[in-house]
Order: structure tokens, then C-alpha cells, then sequence
């Protein structure tokens, strides 16, 4: 493989950040984290976004944990993706934390979750746990953005779950909700509370939530894109 140096500025153009993902592609985290100067943890426990830390240091990611995409000026959100041995999604894909008050008039056109899934730059990492860490490769990217279909799902499910949380039944709301866009808790603890709307139209306190994809749909993505190993 040719010499590798993470990007310090951010890609100029699509073509420029997907040549440089692709130029990752067969890297282990352990390389990669070794030529970048950052210590690989034992395991993602405690360290659970560093993977996606890792990818957003050699390719020049700029928003940090700015609330808009990952390569702002492009217009593109990165995401990594533990995969098996198959190529398919280990686990939910975090989307947004969702908003749980001031929703009079949003739609999905507008919506948080349309402009962080509107371009995105999938990159498969394995996922496995049996593989340690500093061992698992990094796969061929994708650069993608949803079709007529995927729009239309996602659209249905932010709606109906938006409803929910304005109808006040936030805390009813289960990760079954949704046919590819579920809701669930996203906080450090128990005690990490928020303000929502109750039943009654009421403040009540409840557990921040997160949009996350869900595996069906991100395997249906990937196969779709991906017909052999992404390895």
C-alpha cells in the first residue's frame, strides 16, 4: 500500500474525500490509528465513537460536534458501520438526537434527519468482536444519497414518530416504532434528563432520544451498493 497521511484540511470536492476513503480501504484501525498518533483503545466500551473520530482525522472532517454535516461544506455526513464477516450491519446507525420540544410547524422537507441523511459517506468498518480492535479493517466507501423509495420511508416513519413526540407520548414511543427509523434513548446515564411534552400537553422530564436507521435498512443499502465483500 502507498504511504498515507490524514488530511489536516477538508476536502475540496466529493471526488477528493471519496479518493482518500478509498485510499483506506484494507488499512487496519491499528495502522491507521498508529500513523495518525492516536492510541487505539482495547475496545469501544468506553470509547465508542472513536472509530468514527479515526475516519473524520484522515479525512479531513471540519464539523466536530457542530449539529450539521461532518464535511459542511460539501454537504455530506460520514458514517462508519460495523459489518460481519458478510458485509452486514452489526448494530443501529446513529442518525440525530431528536427534538423533544419547539416542534409547532416542522416537516420533514426542513427536518434534522433529512439534512443529515441528504449525502452521506458510508464507510464499512469490521465489526466483529471476536476481531480485536486494532485488527479490524476498513472497507470500500460509499457515497450516497436516498432514492425515491428511501426518501419516502424515512419520510413516513419521521412522521409518525414526530407526531407522537408532539401528541405528547414520547415515553411510549419504542424502538419497534418505525419501519426503518426508530426512536430510542441517548444519554450517558439515567439522570441525563430533558424537557418534553406529556400526555396533558405538560413539561415532563424524560431521557434525551436519538433517530437511529435501522439494520434492515442499512443492509438493504449496503447489498444494494455492495453486490461482493466490501473487503
Amino acid at each position: 500500500m502507498s504511504a498515507l497521511l490524514p488530511l489536516s484540511t477538508p476536502p475540496e470536492s466529493e471526488a477528493q474525500l471519496l479518493a482518500q476513503a478509498q485510499r483506506l480501504a484494507g488499512y487496519s484501525l491499528g495502522e491507521l490509528g498508529a500513523l495518525a498518533g492516536l492510541p487505539v483503545p482495547r475496545d469501544l466500551k468506553r470509547d465508542k465513537g472513536w472509530t468514527g473520530v479515526l475516519l473524520e482525522l484522515w479525512l479531513g472532517a471540519s464539523a466536530g460536534s457542530k449539529p450539521e454535516q461532518d464535511f459542511a461544506a460539501l454537504g455530506v455526513e460520514l458514517k462508519t458501520i460495523p459489518v460481519d464477516a458478510l458485509g452486514r450491519p452489526l448494530e443501529t446507525t446513529f442518525v440525530c438526537v431528536a427534538p423533544l420540544t419547539g416542534n409547532s410547524g416542522v416537516v420533514w422537507e426542513t427536518s434534522h434527519v433529512r439534512h443529515k441523511l441528504k449525502r452521506v459517506l458510508w464507510v464499512p468498518v469490521e465489526g466483529s468482536r471476536e476481531i480485536p480492535l486494532a485488527e479490524r479493517r476498513v472497507g470500500s466507501p460509499l457515497l450516497w444519497s436516498p432514492n425515491e423509495e428511501e426518501e419516502q420511508q424515512l419520510r413516513m416513519d419521521w412522521e409518525e414518530l414526530m407526531d407522537l413526540i408532539v401528541l405528547g407520548q414520547v415515553t411510549r414511543i419504542t424502538a419497534r416504532h418505525g419501519e426503518v427509523l426508530q426512536l430510542r434513548p441517548k444519554a450517558a446515564n439515567n439522570k441525563a434528563l430533558t424537557e418534553a411534552i406529556g400526555e396533558h400537553g405538560q413539561p415532563i422530564l424524560t431521557l434525551p432520544r436519538g433517530f437511529y436507521l435501522k439494520k434492515n435498512f442499512t443492509r438493504a443499502l449496503l447489498e444494494r451498493h455492495f453486490c461482493a465483500s466490501a473487503f
